[in-house]
């Protein structure tokens, strides 16, 4: 049984909510995505020339993986508002901040024509662009999540996980087409910003859909109570973040974890692999794009499959097979890579992500159930932002460090395992979550000290994630 405020929407209500959410994270993702492409393919010789190429190429992931680390501060800063506000405000903002950043880049001058002004102009923007990131995940899947039906929970707030396959399926389909129409030299001179500058048509489709939808009938309910304390005078409500860290300690750890492998392995499989492959194993740059282009259709076909799985079988089992499948598919992974064989090489990324999907899908959902209404936005923006600094950001660069190093994909083998068990650890740990009734949690303050509420049955009786917190 359902709380009032997470009783099931109207089918075309909840498709609609759906449908503003996948399409803003894809805006969001092909922005973010384009720009590790192209770090990867040509920012080496635009923005850091005279370098050696693969050092070049550090250079240029170093300023992809600023991003990374500028979205840590943007869930802080989203999540406080959004838990604050509300969750479509702050979507709408990020949308704007991405779209605006991307944008931007596709026209900066590069190092030929101001020299060193040109890769801090593009470090700058891609800080903006990591800092609306932070605060677009955490909003987007909320807003699905406290819309949805909580028995089809997993499979719903999946959608907008495929926004990350769809913007990277954008990003690297309008890359191939571009490489394949345009000669190398073109594409180093213009043609490269054509994608970026495309962004700005997206956006305006994205904020046409996203203004349309309404705020999630759980936040508003928790603010309408929340409201109703302080205005009784019998409540001090903390900030989210203090909040979070009271409360949900534990889970921002777990959620760090859990974060580890997913992200390690798919900045490894779609990013470093474009390097791996036209630097290691001579495969063209057309080819290596092609392979990422087809594994992310599949990607994204296989991400609401496994949220559906989710929903019957836990977060925990799907989350747990995925995070195994990459540690055993590492070695496989170079092998298939090495054979130079466009067909092999298409096997190693697709089936690497379709592993990557089975812990993709499910997180939002699993994250979602976690936390407290009140405190949702900020405590799944930092557990999954947080980590990212420490996953996805430095991924590619030691992936290429250690190319560099040992002329061997070993290492970088050993690395996603390592990443793997650390996920393996944290998960297993975590109690599942998929009967939490998101509208359930409900609790006091005293004095400005939260008391554990009530929570219905929904969640607690079926180990639900932490204690009842003031939502």
């Amino acid at each position: 049984m359902s709380s009032p405020a997470t009783a099931s929407p109207p089918p075309a209500h909840l498709r609609r909510i759906v449908a503003a959410s996948l399409i803003g994270t894809t805006i969001e993702w092909y922005d973010f995505f384009l720009y590790g492409s192209a770090a990867a393919l040509v920012f080496n010789k635009l923005f850091f020339p005279g370098s050696d190429p693969l050092v070049g190429t550090l250079l240029s992931f170093l300023t992809y993986a600023v991003g990374f680390a500028a979205r840590p501060i943007g869930a802080l800063v989203f999540g406080h508002y959004g838990d604050r506000l509300g969750r479509k405000k702050l979507l709408v903002l990020s949308l704007l901040m991405m779209g605006g950043a991307t944008f931007a880049i596709g026209l900066l001058p590069t190092h030929a024509t101001v020299g060193t002004a040109a890769p801090v102009l593009l470090t700058v923007l891609r800080l903006v662009q990591g800092f609306a990131l932070g605060g677009e995940w955490g909003g987007a899947v909320l807003l699905v999540s406290e819309h949805g039906d909580a028995r089809r929970r997993g499979f719903w707030a999946s959608w907008p996980q495929t926004g990350a396959p769809a913007g990277q399926l954008l990003a690297t389909g309008v890359l191939s087409a571009l490489t394949a129409l345009l000669s190398d030299a073109a594409f180093a001179s213009w043609g490269w910003r054509v994608p970026f500058l495309l962004s700005g048509v997206l956006v305006v489709v994205g904020l046409w859909v996203r203004l349309s939808v309404d705020e999630s009938p759980v936040f508003k309910a928790a603010l309408a109570r929340a409201e109703a304390r302080r205005s009784e005078g019998s409540a001090v409500e903390k900030l989210p973040l203090v909040a979070v860290l009271k409360y949900h300690w534990r889970d921002v750890l777990i959620a760090m974890g859990a974060r580890m492998a997913e992200n390690i392995s798919y900045y490894v499989i779609t990013a470093f692999v474009l390097v791996y492959a036209t630097s290691h194993t001579g495969l063209s740059q057309q080819i290596a794009l092609n392979a990422v282009l087809i594994a992310s259709a599949l990607h994204f076909a296989v991400i609401p499959a496994w949220g559906a799985l989710s929903d019957r079988i836990g977060r925990r089992p799907v989350y747990l097979l995925g995070a195994v499948g990459v540690a055993v598919w590492a070695f496989p992974f170079f092998a298939l890579v090495d054979s130079s064989r466009f067909g092999l090489l298409l096997l190693a990324v697709s089936v690497g992500l379709v592993f990557h999907g089975a812990m993709y899908a499910p997180q939002a959902a699993f994250f979602a159930e976690m936390f407290a209404t009140r405190m949702r936005y900020s405590g799944a923006s930092i557990g999954a932002q947080f980590a990212s600094v420490a996953a996805g950001a430095p991924a590619p660069l030691i992936a290429t460090a250690l190319l560099a190093d040992y002329d061997s994909p070993t290492p970088i083998a050993l690395y996603v395992i390592a990443a793997a068990l650390l996920t393996l650890l944290a998960v297993g740990v975590a109690r599942e979550t998929r009967h939490r009734d998101l509208g359930a949690v409900d609790g006091t303050e005293v004095d400005g000290t939260a008391t554990a509420g009530a929570v219905r049955k929904t969640g607690a009786a079926e180990g639900g994630a932490s204690p009842a917190v003031p939502s």
